[in-house]
C-alpha cells in the first residue's frame, strides 16, 4: 500500500516474528516489495489482489486497462473505493483484471506464495467471483485463503471448492471496536485460546509517520496509529514470549503448500 507498510513488514520479517505479507499490485509502494522480493527470493510474500481503493482522495488505478474493465473502475478510470450492494461488478473483468496483477507480478519479479483478497471481496461478496478466486488459485498453482469458520455464513464457499483446494482452520484479524489499549490484551487472550490447527492472525502493520498521517487522515479504524500498535504488538518480546509458552508454531504460505499440494 505504501512505503511505510513496506518497511514495517521488512523490519517484522527481519525479526522472525511476522512470517507471511502480500502485495497489493495496484498500489504505488508495489516495485519496492518487488524489488525487495527479488533481493529476498526465501521471503513468503502472497498477492492481495486488490478491486477497490482505500481512500477516495487517493485513488488506485487497475492493472489491467480500464476499458476493458468498466465495471470496476469510475469515471476517472480508478477503483471504486468500496461497492454497494447495487454496484454491479462483471465476474469476466474481475479475472481479467486480478490475471492482470498477478502476471504483473511475476514480471516484476516476485513469485508469490498465495493469494488473499483486499477486504475479502472475492471470498465474501458473491459465488460468482468467488468462482474466478478459485480459478486463478488452481491456475497458478496458488493456494487462496479461505478459512472452513467461514462455511456457515458463506455458504458457496465449500460447495465451490474442490479436493486440491487449502483451507486454513481460523482466520483471525481484529475489529474496529475497542480502544488503544485493548490491543494487547486482545491478542494476548487470542494466542492463549488459540485451537488447535492453522491458523492465520491477519494483521496490519505500518508505522505512525506522516505518509500514512496524510494517507488516513486521522481515521482511527486501520489507520495510521492502528497500524503501528499492530506492528508493536507483532514485534514485541510479548509476542515472541506468547508463542513459545504455549507453543504455537509459526509457519508460511510456502511451507503449507509443500505440505499439501
Amino acid at each position: 500500500m505504501a512505503h511505510s507498510v513496506n518497511t514495517a513488514f521488512i523490519a517484522g520479517l527481519a525479526k522472525g516474528l511476522i512470517n507471511s505479507g502480500s502485495a497489493m499490485v495496484p498500489c504505488p509502494a508495489f516495485i519496492e516489495i518487488a524489488a525487495f522480493a527479488q533481493c529476498h527470493p526465501e521471503a513468503d510474500i502472497g498477492i492481495h489482489l486488490t478491486l477497490t481503493s482505500q481512500q477516495a482522495a487517493h485513488p488506485w488505478a487497475p492493472v489491467a486497462p480500464a476499458a476493458q474493465i468498466p465495471s470496476l473502475v469510475d469515471q476517472r478510470g480508478c477503483f471504486y473505493q468500496t461497492w454497494t450492494p447495487q454496484t454491479r461488478i462483471v465476474p469476466a473483468e474481475v479475472e481479467i483484471e486480478l490475471r492482470a496483477q498477478i502476471e504483473k507480478a511475476y514480471a516484476s519479479g516476485l513469485h508469490p506464495t498465495h493469494l488473499d483478497s483486499h477486504q475479502f471481496k472475492l471470498q465474501r461478496r458473491e459465488k460468482a467471483l468467488f468462482e474466478v478466486y478459485a480459478h486463478l488459485s488452481r491456475e497458478y498453482k496458488l493456494p487462496m485463503l479461505i478459512s472452513t469458520k467461514w462455511f456457515t455464513s458463506i455458504p458457496f464457499l465449500q460447495s465451490s471448492l474442490c479436493s486440491r483446494d487449502i483451507v486454513l482452520d481460523h482466520v483471525v484479524t481484529i475489529n474496529p471496536e475497542g480502544g488503544p489499549d485493548r490491543w494487547p490484551t486482545y491478542y494476548r487472550k487470542l494466542l492463549e485460546e488459540l485451537p488447535t490447527g492453522v491458523s492465520e492472525f491477519l494483521i496490519h502493520p505500518a508505522h505512525d509517520d506522516e505518509e500514512m498521517q496524510a494517507l488516513f487522515e486521522g481515521e482511527l479504524a486501520w489507520g495510521a496509529a492502528w497500524r503501528q500498535r499492530d506492528f508493536n504488538f507483532f514485534t514485541s518480546d510479548e509476542f515472541q514470549d506468547l508463542l513459545k509458552k504455549h507453543d504455537v508454531k509459526l509457519t508460511t504460505w510456502r511451507e503449507i503448500a509443500k505440505a499439501v499440494l
